[in-house]
């Protein structure tokens, strides 16, 4: 009989998860080492934050599978759930209510990756070695080896810094107690942080889009509030897309509302903002750009919304080979390449295009993608559907695509309203020569009414299926 395979996984977000999932299903072992005291530790960043894409979107095949034979009953496919409703309703009874229950190591913080034995330079049989990998837990540090390994620890802790050219900006760590980084909640836990203070946030993405939307909520209830928009492009058209006409309505609307709000004075910009200095004054911050003669900005805290970047630190024994650019498997680059492509455009994939030099070596979910923001969550699940498959010699199902997107994403305008993505929302896609989110709302003005009921809500943007997600 031959010996049950261990895989190492780490990371106990949806993705980490999922790979349990279909581990169990295939009769492996899966050890999960998460960092956090509980699984979802990334997502609770962002509890407060709707996702882009429903439910039928966020939960995985082989999850599913062990959470209805718990008795779980699945959510409304079409609802469209919160960082929060996604552990409480999905990830929390995954990991409570199956057969993960024992295989979630909590407080377990992976330090490095190594083959035991085998530093990165040594070759002869190190594909025979297992997978050591070192970490820090309540009682010390402890090793645990393993067959193979599935690195989905994401990269939301490793937030790009808020200086030009990817550098940290000088005075940056030393003024970090008026800085936040990705999407804090300024209508809820933040509020206080925030409400009547002069707030700016640099980036020109959806994170930092649905953050200005927010303060924007809270500047209606708390007036004094005062808004910059430290925006790194020279023309801040680029950032409200296409409106009506963006094939991802999400986005449209996005970009509509952000761009009214700019246009009424309620958020004040400044383009070209290449930020070079951050200095900490007894009751201020201020911030100076690189460019523009000393062009400069007073505030009392910075919300940093730019993005990013993989933590690779602890995977230096091993061998890995990145794109130069992106920082993920070079295979991935071009199918991910923020440049050319946005999270609908992006063909689902698996084991093929993920390996690495190393094998049985992979890295899934949002830290596969290195720098790029182009993830999805559906894509994650299929990502380790096929790494888990491949382990397990299944090659066949490994390189078998088993999940289908719209052509457009699966990216929602609103959040737990009715979906309003070109491709399915409400009867479909609205004419192109019509002024309505989708074909009911098309009809329903054509009769005479107002619409359909789910245009022109305001929008609130969820952080591009961040999480580690």
């Amino acid at each position: 009989m031959a010996e049950i395979k261990t895989i190492a996984i780490i990371g106990a977000g949806p993705v980490g998860l999922a790979a349990a999932a279909h581990a169990t299903e295939r009769g492996l072992r899966p050890v999960v080492l998460e960092q956090g005291s509980a699984v979802g530790h990334a997502v609770r960043h962002w509890a407060h934050v709707p996702m882009f894409s429903p439910w039928a979107f966020n939960i995985d095949g082989a999850a599913e599978r062990l959470l209805v034979a718990s008795g779980w009953s699945r959510p409304d496919p079409g609802g469209y759930p919160t960082g929060g409703e996604l552990i409480d309703r999905y990830l929390a009874p995954l990991a409570q209510h199956t057969a993960l229950r024992g295989a979630i190591h909590f407080e377990a913080r992976v330090l490095s990756v190594t083959r035991s034995g085998f530093d990165k330079v040594r070759t002869a049989g190190r594909d025979s070695a297992p997978f050591a990998l070192r970490y820090g837990s309540g009682t010390g540090e402890k090793t645990l080896l393993a067959d193979a390994v599935i690195d989905a620890s994401g990269t939301w802790f490793s937030p790009n810094p808020a200086g030009s050219g990817g550098l940290t900006a000088l005075g940056e760590r030393e003024a970090a107690a008026a800085i936040s980084y990705g999407m804090p909640d300024v209508l809820g836990e933040a509020r206080a942080r925030h409400a009547g203070k002069r707030i700016a946030v640099l980036g020109s993405g959806h994170s930092a889009i649905g953050t200005l939307i927010a303060l924007a909520d809270l500047q209606a209830s708390a007036p004094e509030t005062r808004i910059v928009w430290l925006y790194r492009g020279a023309m801040l058209s680029k950032a409200f897309g296409g409106g009506a006409a963006d094939q991802l309505t999400a986005r449209g609307e996005l970009g509509t509302r952000i761009a009214k709000l700019v246009e009424r004075g309620l958020i004040a910009v400044e383009t070209d903002f290449q930020l070079e200095r951050a200095e900490r004054g007894e009751a201020s911050l201020h911030l100076v750009a690189v460019n523009g003669g000393g062009r400069d900005v007073t505030v009392d805290e910075l919300i940093v919304a730019t993005g990013f970047r993989p933590d690779l630190a602890w995977l230096r024994e091993l061998r890995v080979e990145l794109d130069p650019a992106l920082e993920c498997p070079p295979a991935l680059a071009p199918l991910i390449d923020p440049n050319a492509h946005s999270c609908g455009t992006v063909r689902p994939h698996g084991a093929v295009e993920l390996a690495h030099p190393e094998p049985d070596f992979y890295i899934a979910g949002m830290k596969a993608y290195g720098r790029a923001p182009t993830f999805l969550l559906a894509t994650g699940h299929e990502q380790v559907r096929s790494i888990v498959a491949e382990i397990a010699g299944d090659h066949a199902a490994a390189r078998r695509v088993e999940l289908m997107l719209p052509e457009t994403g699966v990216c929602s305008t609103r959040p737990g309203g009715p979906a309003v993505a070109d491709s399915g929302c409400c009867g479909g896609p609205a004419p192109a020569a019509v002024d309505a989110c989708c074909a009911d709302d098309a009809r329903a003005k054509a009769s005479g009414e107002a619409g359909c009921g789910c245009g022109g809500t305001p929008v609130r943007s969820a952080a591009h299926e961040v999480a580690e997600v």
